[in-house]
């Protein structure tokens, strides 16, 4: 996952701001119980979101617990966990692993062989817990590692692969609701998959990596596109959600999606604007 979707702090209540933190101590938790800390260092904030979202759409039962960690040995910090949360623990690895395995494959590097002796074993277990959610990491994965082999500039088609990725993930039951999420973690996936191209462009055109954007941005109203693209994905994501009764978090929910996934957008354009003024 690539920690788009997260809150926008300022214009968050403190009181959701510390329960916001809580369920993302509470991902690392799990992480550290289901995975050690190999497991750990797959947190995002991303997986946090669909934590938030799933808890709230199905009003699980939450366990609240105080501990210390590595990253704050002083302070006990608050952490909310459930089976949703333990759910989002194995989506993460799993996706990790895939990544791992085909770096190892394309580029033999030696940190992905290392994870997948750490992880490989487990991560499989997870795996074969969730056979439809694999299959399409597995699937969608390999479609965009034909795609980025072919140079393809067809920039839906290659974000639909992550779109379809992020709509399984976002099922959990495939039960009244499968429609909603699946709208809202496809346009979700999309999403992602395009600001993170957005964000790297003009690195991976410096190392001559693949971006589905490179041919769009020679285009003169490259900015102006990206955004309205952008906007259109987020504001469908959106359309769906508001039709789940989402009650609990709520707050929260909505300044993820109508604030808090600008936030790398917005920093992006203060860093051009810094170096444009220098």
């Amino acid at each position: 996952m690539f920690g788009y979707i997260t809150v926008c702090e300022p214009e968050l209540k403190v009181k959701d701001l510390r329960r916001y933190r809580a369920y993302y101590c509470g991902l690392c938790r799990s992480l550290k119980e289901r995975y050690g800390s190999l497991g750990q260092m797959t947190l995002s904030y991303d997986m946090t979101f669909i934590v938030v979202l799933l808890n709230s759409l199905y009003e699980s039962q939450l366990k609240s617990s105080s501990r210390r960690c590595k990253t704050h040995p002083v302070k006990k910090q608050d952490m909310l966990q459930s089976e949703i949360t333990d759910y989002a623990a194995d989506m993460n690895v799993i996706l990790t692993y895939y990544h791992l395995r085909d770096d190892w494959q394309d580029e033999r590097k030696p940190g992905s062989l290392l994870g997948l002796h750490g992880l490989g074993p487990r991560a499989k277990k997870a795996a074969r817990r969730y056979p439809r959610q694999s299959k399409a990491m597995y699937r969608e994965l390999k479609k965009l590692e034909r795609m980025e082999a072919a140079e393809s500039t067809h920039l839906d088609e290659a974000a639909g692969c992550f779109g379809r990725l992020m709509e399984e993930v976002l099922v959990y039951r495939e039960d009244a609701w499968e429609e909603s999420l699946r709208r809202m973690g496809f346009f979700l996936g999309k999403f992602i998959y395009i600001m993170d191209a957005y964000e790297d462009l003009e690195k991976d055109k410096a190392q001559g990596n693949y971006n589905p954007l490179r041919e769009l941005s020679l285009e003169p109203d490259y900015e102006t596109r990206c955004r309205e693209i952008l906007c259109m994905m987020i504001a469908e994501s959106t359309a769906a959600f508001e039709h789940l009764p989402c009650l609990q978090d709520a707050d929260i929910l909505r300044n993820i999606l109508y604030t808090g996934v600008w936030r790398r957008y917005n920093r992006i354009q203060e860093k051009r604007k810094e170096q444009e003024e220098t």
